[in-house]
């Protein structure tokens, strides 16, 4: 990783490691090198107007021309970027990190995140004689820029609208207080017979439920949708890129079983075509893919290198385990709305229940944890690692992993936005997946603990 970005964007803790002065001279460094026009938007986060305000001024120091989209989902002022032809965009949030954090995502033209390499670039113009800043007559200017009605309707616009609707499906939604809240009831209630909803108002305190979707804290939209008798479910990160779903019955699904069922379902529909993923993915995506006739391209982990490589070589379809849907015909960036309407439109296509499609999925057992791990002796800790650990097939696209002889995996490596190494594993059986994380997680520890 970078000085500065991680895995996804720039983040920290608000006044600790992320400032109003670093903000504000990242923010002169994006705009030096991307020039023109550039959209800002933020998130719900209590400290998000702050940072709004410092990356504007940075923007604004070095001569460019500001679009504020005020407060919208990423994949909002993606859509807009590219829509309105900017050069660039800047997105105040720290998606799915505690109310503490806070971070910055940078949009590149075409509505994608920026490249490894531009990010690259930009660290060297921060960490250089830092950008040139405008003589007093030369600073640029603000302009409002409403992005939210426009990102709505394009994401209508992929599925077959009248199909859907025909559907008279019920939907249950919990935005989690996240800024999804101000695009995904609006996209369901034009897709869907009825719609409940929780969460939905904006707080970057995030007080009913930790801002990323996980099955252990998703209890009230488990409930809404049992009482309310829905078709499904869908739960939303802090800024809106991820979703993952509830079915029928209020059983919660990993992100992997719907990323696996709109791959099949997008293969299916273009047979021959490519699915990228990064390498914590289920061995299900691959199944389901080459079932249908298409093929996985691999990748690390990390959405920016997901998109760029579908941008890269032209693959319509990605997705990562987490609930992060990328969907190329519209854009090749994660959008929880867009993964809403297009399991939306699977299940009025097919007329069966979201649990029975998720049935037809291989079943594997998965298990995910942590480990706390200093972000000054996380290399140390993954070169320790590789010469202490063995299996028949071992993997380094990103982090280890291990594959054995009955299939089972499981992949360590260190987060790029917190400060702790991912574990996840998958295996035939809930013992055995279990069993991989326990004996892999008593290793991790053992090592930082040594090299503390």
């Amino acid at each position: 990783m970078g000085r500065l970005f991680g895995t996804n964007g720039v983040r920290g803790v608000a006044n600790r490691e992320l400032t109003v002065e670093l903000v504000t001279r990242l923010a002169a460094s994006i705009g030096a090198y991307f020039g023109g026009s550039v959209a800002v938007g933020r998130d719900g986060r209590i400290t998000s107007p702050m940072f709004r305000d410092a990356a504007v001024c940075g923007l604004l120091s070095v001569g460019c021309s500001v679009h504020d989209t005020g407060m919208l989902p990423t994949p909002a002022l993606q859509h807009a970027v590219r829509r309105n032809g900017l050069n660039a965009g800047v997105m105040i949030t720290a998606s799915h990190n505690p109310p503490e954090f806070n971070g910055m995502k940078v949009i590149a033209a075409d509505g994608v995140e920026a490249s490894r390499g531009q990010e690259a670039e930009i660290e060297e113009i921060f960490f250089g004689d830092g950008p040139e800043l405008s003589p007093w007559d030369g600073i640029g200017t603000v302009h409002q820029l409403e992005a939210l009605e426009a990102y709505q309707e394009a994401v209508i616009s992929h599925v077959d609208i009248g199909r859907v609707r025909d559907a008279r499906l019920k939907v249950a939604v919990d935005p989690g207080n996240g800024v999804a809240a101000l695009s995904a009831p609006g996209i369901a209630r034009a897709l869907a017979g009825e719609v409940y909803t929780v969460n939905v108002d904006v707080d970057g305190s995030f007080p009913n439920r930790v801002s990323e979707p996980r099955p252990d804290n998703l209890g009230t939209l488990q409930a809404l949708v049992r009482a309310s008798g829905a078709d499904l479910g869908v739960a939303y990160d802090g800024d809106g890129d991820r979703s993952i779903f509830v079915d029928e019955r209020g059983e919660v699904h990993w992100g992997d079983r719907s990323f696996a069922l709109l791959a099949r379902e997008f293969i299916l529909k273009n047979p021959g075509g490519r699915v990228a993923s990064p390498v914590n993915s289920s061995r299900a995506l691959e199944e389901v893919v080459s079932g249908a006739g298409g093929s996985v391209v691999w990748t690390r982990v990390g959405s920016v290198v997901v998109s760029r490589r579908m941008v890269e070589e032209g693959i319509p379809f990605g997705g990562e385990e987490n609930g992060g849907i990328m969907y190329g015909p519209h854009l090749q960036v994660r959008d929880g709305s867009m993964a809403l309407a297009l399991i939306m439109e699977v299940m009025a296509e097919t007329g069966k229940p979201l649990s029975q499609l998720f049935g037809e999925l291989p079943q594997y057992s998965q298990l995910k944890d942590r480990i706390s791990c200093p972000e000054e002796l996380k290399e140390a800790v993954l070169e320790a690692l590789r010469g202490r650990v063995d299996a028949p097939r071992v993997e380094t696209i990103d982090g280890v992993k291990l594959i054995y002889d009955d299939e089972s995996w499981v992949l360590f490596r260190p987060s790029g936005t917190e400060p702790i190494f991912r574990i996840y594993a998958e295996a035939g059986s809930p013992e055995r997946v279990e069993a991989l994380v326990e004996e892999h997680k008593s290793l991790i520890e053992s090592v930082v603990e040594s090299l503390k």
